[in-house]
């Protein structure tokens, strides 16, 4: 249980820090025969910063529960 509460408040301050995730595909424009272009799209998938106060709370709830029950 400690060690899932300290994982929660890590994820939580790395979603406040980072406000979301960034990826990149490649899509193929054109193919010729030896000859190809890509393009490189990059997406944004947004974190709300609530999501990442969630997550600190809920880990802090499970280190303090888990602490009292022992």
């Amino acid at each position: 249980m400690k060690a899932a509460g300290i994982l929660l408040i890590v994820l939580g301050v790395i979603a406040l820090i980072y406000g979301g995730i960034t990826y990149t595909t490649h899509k193929k424009v054109i193919d010729l025969g030896p000859i190809q272009a890509e393009k490189k799209e990059t997406h944004d998938i947004p974190l709300p910063p609530i999501l990442g106060v969630v997550a600190i709370v809920g880990g802090g709830a499970m280190l303090l529960i888990g602490g009292k029950s022992r």
